[in-house]
């Protein structure tokens, strides 16, 4: 699992965004992971999964506080958090800016529907190349039909892993695109749901306002920060007693 730590972006979210910026004002090709504990817990027993997080040419970012707080553990300075979301509405704000167009895969039809009117009316340079609701049976299809639109960026909202394993196998079919896994963003980027408040984004609590607002959350917070921070803290001993 260090592997995935070393392989995270240690740079600021300014830095960041500065960075996606130039690949998308220059067509760049760019695969971007939001990763949190769930990410590297997977990426731990999945061979796929593990592959594509470090692959030279994935770029992974540290979404969730409990990534931060597991390099920090093991001495690896991450910065700060650069969540999916803020990348999200960022790349949409930055493909206004350069004319540039999008394709949205994922969430429930209704959900996207409302993400594609306030694109419209929000972001009226930023064209729809295309988009599809996440419960089409024949996802590689739809990936062949974005392969032919070749649009600027590409979300998509299918939950981890399977949002990350669809991208990284089509990957190599597109000379271009800036490509995110962005799982339930649609329904905050779309105003389906609501964002934590600002207090709880400013100390890094966002995962305390969800399970507030979903209680039943709180089994899966637990086998995935809990639990992780725990591995992570067996495998700095491991390291120290070598």
């Amino acid at each position: 699992m260090e592997a995935f730590f070393e392989k995270l972006y240690k740079g600021t979210l300014k830095d960041f965004f500065a960075f996606t910026a130039e690949a998308l004002a220059h067509n760049k090709k760019q695969f971007i992971v939001t990763a949190n504990p769930e990410a590297f817990i997977l990426g731990a027993k999945d061979c796929d999964l593990e592959k594509l997080l470090l692959d030279k040419e994935t770029v992974v970012i540290a979404d969730g506080i409990g990534v931060i707080k597991g390099a920090d553990i093991l001495g690896i300075s991450v910065p700060e958090r650069i969540p999916g979301v803020e990348l999200a509405e960022h790349l949409l704000s930055c493909g206004n800016k350069l004319q540039k167009n999008i394709y949205l895969l994922g969430a429930k039809k209704e959900v996207l529907e409302a993400l594609c009117e306030k694109i419209k009316s929000q972001y009226k340079n930023l064209s729809i190349a295309g988009c599809c609701d996440g419960y089409v049976e024949d996802k590689d299809a739809v990936f062949e039909e974005i392969k032919k639109l070749s649009p600027d960026i590409i979300l998509v909202a299918l939950g981890m892993p399977f949002q990350e394993k669809l991208i990284y196998k089509h990957l190599n079919g597109f000379d271009k695109g800036i490509f995110v896994g962005v799982g339930g963003s649609f329904d905050v980027l779309s105003g389906c749901k609501k964002r934590a408040p600002q207090f709880f984004i400013k100390h890094n609590i966002e995962w305390l306002y969800r399970i507030l607002k979903e209680p039943k959350r709180i089994k899966r917070f637990y086998n995935n920060n809990i639990k992780f921070l725990f591995e992570v803290k067996k495998l700095k001993s491991q390291k120290s007693g070598k």
